[in-house]
């Protein structure tokens, strides 16, 4: 089953700490100097905050699997898709051993799809394996906007 996955860069993690606890009725489940992760089941999300960025925001979005097979299954509708993929195969990023890999979107936001083995010590470690994108640090790519179709001028939003 996946998890929704939003990463967001904050100036001030402990006034952060504080706003999203009490939004979400919960206490993150991991807190170090610089960065902060809930595990909500309801609604299902991994929800990340770190002061790592170079501005405040989301930085990338992303599904988080539970095993090896639906991180293929969503490799494989993005090479169906005509997507440029940035495998970083596995990696150490934002405190953990993960197998990952990278699409960005029309607007430059990068997706991040990952299936997380263990927990570590470090922030991250970047080791990419290929690259149509490039990778700036452990959890974030970099490059051009990939070709994935976009709705068409006048369709209905949302």
């Amino acid at each position: 089953m996946k998890r929704f996955h939003i990463h967001v860069h904050v100036d001030d993690l402990a006034a952060s700490i504080a706003f999203y606890s009490k939004l979400f009725a919960a206490e993150p489940l991991r807190v170090e100097a610089d960065y902060a992760k809930w595990m909500l089941d309801d609604p299902r999300v991994n929800f990340a905050i770190s002061t790592r960025g170079t501005k405040t925001g989301v930085d990338h979005l992303g599904f988080q699997v539970d095993d090896a097979a639906e991180l293929a299954e969503l490799a494989a509708r993005a090479d169906a898709a005509d997507m440029a993929l940035l495998d970083q195969g596995e990696t150490t990023c934002c405190y953990a051993r993960s197998d990952k890999h990278w699409v960005l979107d029309p607007q430059g936001i990068p997706w991040e799809h990952f299936h997380t083995l263990v927990g570590a010590p470090v922030y991250g470690e970047s080791r990419q394996t290929s690259s149509s994108a490039g990778a700036t640090s452990c959890c974030a790519p970099s490059g051009k906007p990939v070709a994935i179709p976009i709705k068409p001028a006048g369709s209905a939003c949302c």
